[in-house]
């Protein structure tokens, strides 16, 4: 991916200048409000702390804030280009930070080349930081810095250039060499480039298993052997070999692994070569490689090649450690980030790499698919899986080493946590799935060769919600399994062209609509052509629980099958489609949004119903907004005056359930507009049901809602059927198919409520 020197200025300097800003985490709107945040509400905390020191954890934001700090000595590829223009990179590493982890970063840049300065400066600040990222400074100050830092501070002190590459690239190298057959202890290594991250990384894989003695080092002089004077140092001197080679393509004749932390163009073809077979080259120089990945190919079509870009496979980037490393020491109050940890996340990133890849990953690399293989070593970047695996794993060894703070630590409650950080559309559809998890059903899936969909069966199948079956031709559906990469074992699967009792479905459909005009050849034809029939009559005759289609048709065609063969509940003047919208801090259900063009009084207090039904089953107390263009009678029309009358009748029927209407969208949802303007209203909070008024208004608001509001959603969950169907947005991915399916599982259930939102 290349961006222009344009777009990055620009990019930088559009808007507010920079990449960063403060935002207050409580309301400050008011003198009230203003009197706790400031003085005198202010000094309570203060005097707590003062005799409480670890209660500053409790009243502030020290727990989930690390101080940035460089001198920008060694700033990415640029070199020593001063502390001032540093800063961009600062700013972009704490939006990092933020981004993936939720962890809040102030960046600190100090205009000293002085090491010992910068130690004693950096030393000050402890009783404001949680954690300290040293960032971009030069070999050898960076070691001692770091050293001193940990020694004089009681917090995790963290130098991400070493560690942080060393972490990754530790993980890409235990996954290389499985994949190639390799022991650690005996693989021949060449590390090009004796500043921190190469020293560090290399550290590390001994650490791991990496025999010293098969370790050869070179620097910009050639191979650091045991005697050499020129261009050394004490951490270069460690690594000195007891070897003859006394240059890069010497020491890489007959070498396993080659790792690059050095310049563009440090490796070549020739050098290549001369590897043993099946060679792995990790050419992290940035931003440019030792040697392109077309380049190494030529040379060597063997090898697994990884770089730090992110324009070619196995990209070795930090961003895959660092929050994560940092969320777990955080939030289990570290002293410091030990081997341990480190060694702990290595392993969580080799584990992860070799589970199967979400869509929602495939999505942020533009529709490429992945699977543990030479050109994939190494979690992607934007595998949002990587904060459930890293931060456990880092935050159970700082337990176990004895370096956190935190004794009372729960694993599992830990996760559910870090779940919520993902967004509540990721937790929520966890919990519903442990709970279809319990007593899984037998799913029609009539789709059963879209690719989509056998992804989707392969992941219902390892979660173990449910029982999926999959109609289509077999052959077919064998052919684009194996072409995805989906493991169908145990998964059913029914051939309706080979069903020798296929006349049993026929029969049933033409008695069905034989008095609406389908004839028996008709009836043939539509469940031949059209599978989903085939699917709502195993639903209506018990032979499945459920069924989940649609991702290859339009909507009005996609649920015609279930009103044709399963109908309307007895207790349901229409169906309708609810969409489930996640938003960060906030959880909507909003109907009718798929089916019903203009429903009339007593069909949208049907809608109402329903949808309030549907939120408590999710967990919510219900509190429901019948939406117009009018608040209360303010504007006479048709259409405030349908809806204020289906307010009246859910009040009639439902007598329990908090509602009003008719009202505008915006005082459905600011509960301070009815507290000024309308204090007769019957809502005791803003609304968390929304009902539109026909499905124009209800279909473009949760559109609206989702592309530009931020929100996830979940849905169209089906209501008002005699039995369970849901139907699919057409061209739906496999996550979106799995959550729909888990809550089809849970609606075939009957569970009284799922409990899984809540207000």
């Amino acid at each position: 991916m290349s961006v222009s020197r344009e777009a990055a200025l620009a990019y930088h300097a559009e808007g507010r200048p920079g990449k960063i800003e403060v935002v207050s985490s409580k309301p400050c709107s008011t003198s009230k409000q203003l009197a706790l945040a400031y003085t005198p509400g202010v000094a309570e905390p203060c005097l707590e702390i003062e005799k409480h020191p670890l209660d500053v954890y409790k009243y502030t934001a020290r727990g989930n804030l690390v101080a940035v700090i460089s001198n920008g000595t060694a700033v990415l590829g640029l070199g020593n280009i001063g502390a001032l223009a540093a800063k961009p990179v600062m700013e972009g590493k704490g939006v990092l930070f933020k981004r993936f982890a939720d962890i809040d970063v102030f960046d600190l840049e100090l205009n000293t080349k002085d090491p010992d300065e910068f130690v004693n400066a950096v030393r000050l600040l402890e009783p404001t930081f949680g954690g300290i990222n040293l960032e971009d400074i030069k070999a050898p100050e960076c070691f001692y810095i770091e050293k001193k830092l940990q020694e004089a501070m009681d917090i995790p002190v963290f130098h991400d250039d070493q560690h942080g590459t060393a972490i990754i690239s530790a993980a890409a190298l235990l996954n290389a060499c499985h994949l190639t057959g390799r022991k650690l202890s005996e693989i021949k290594l060449v590390v090009n480039g004796a500043g921190a991250a190469g020293i560090a990384c290399t550290d590390l894989y001994v650490k791991l298993g990496v025999n010293k003695a098969n370790v050869i080092f070179c620097d910009t002089t050639g191979v650091i052997y045991k005697g050499r004077t020129k261009g050394m140092n004490p951490y270069k001197e460690i690594w000195a070999a007891d070897t003859k080679a006394r240059t890069l393509a010497e020491a890489l004749v007959g070498a396993d692994v080659f790792v690059g932390l050095s310049v563009a163009g440090a490796l070549t073809g020739d050098m290549l070569a001369k590897m043993a077979p099946h060679a792995i080259v990790f050419a992290m120089a940035n931003p440019d490689p030792e040697i392109t990945p077309e380049e190494a190919r030529r040379a060597r079509p063997d090898l697994i090649i990884a770089t730090g870009r992110s324009d070619y496979p196995n990209q070795v980037n930090n961003v895959l450690g660092f929050p994560f490393i940092f969320r777990g020491a955080l939030d289990v109050r570290a002293r410091k980030i030990n081997d341990e940890m480190k060694i702990a996340a290595v392993k969580a990133l080799v584990e992860l790499t070799r589970e199967e890849v979400p869509e929602s990953v495939a999505k942020a690399y533009e529709g490429a698919h992945f699977s543990f293989g030479p050109d994939y070593i190494i979690p992607k970047p934007f595998d949002r899986r990587a904060l459930l695996w890293v931060a456990p794993a880092v935050a159970q060894a700082a337990i176990d080493s004895g370096v956190a703070r935190v004794t009372d630590f729960d694993l599992e409650a830990y996760r559910d946590r870090l779940e919520r950080l993902l967004g509540p559309s990721q937790w929520i559809m966890r919990n519903v799935i442990n709970i279809a998890r319990t007593k899984p059903a037998r799913i029609v899936l009539p789709e059963g060769d879209d690719p989509n969909v056998l992804r989707a069966a392969h992941v219902m199948m390892e979660e173990g919600f449910a029982l999926p079956v999959l109609l289509g031709p077999e052959a077919a559906i064998r052919e684009e399994a194996a072409a995805v990469n989906c493991d169908l074992t145990g998964v059913e699967i029914i051939d309706p062209d080979r069903l020798p009792d296929l006349c049993r479905y026929v029969t049933a459909f033409f008695e069905l609509r034989q008095r609406k005009g389908l004839t028996l050849l008709e009836a043939e034809r539509l469940i031949r052509i059209n599978r989903s029939y085939l699917g709502a009559l195993m639903v209506r005759m018990g032979e499945a629980e459920g069924m989940v289609g649609g991702t290859s048709r339009n909507y009005p065609d996609a649920i015609r099958p279930a009103l044709q063969v399963l109908g309307r509940a007895p207790d349901a003047k229409v169906a309708l489609g609810v969409y489930l919208m996640l938003f960060k801090n906030k959880v909507l259900f909003m109907g009718d949004c798929t089916v019903n063009h203009s429903p009339n009084a007593e069909e949208l207090a049907c809608i109402a119903v329903k949808t309030a039904n549907l939120a408590a089953f999710f967990g919510l107390k219900p509190r429901v907004a019948m939406l117009s263009y009018g608040n209360f009678g303010s504007t006479r029309s048709s259409l405030c005056e349908k809806v204020s009358e289906a307010t009246e009748l859910v009040r009639q029927c439902r007598p329990d359930l908090e509602i009003d209407g008719e009202m505008q969208a915006d005082t459905a949802v600011n509960y301070g507009i009815i507290q000024r303007n309308f204090p007769f209203a019957k809502l005791t909070k803003e609304a968390n049901v929304l009902i539109f008024p026909d499905l124009m208004s209800g279909n473009s608001g949760y559109k609206l809602l989702k592309e530009l509001g931020g929100a996830v959603a979940v849905g169209p969950l089906l209501l008002g059927i005699n039995g369970c169907f849901n139907v699919l947005q057409r061209g739906s991915d496999p996550e979106t198919i799995v959550n729909l399916t888990a809550v089809t599982v849970c609606q075939a259930r009957k569970l009284a409520s799922l409990g899984v939102v809540k207000d």
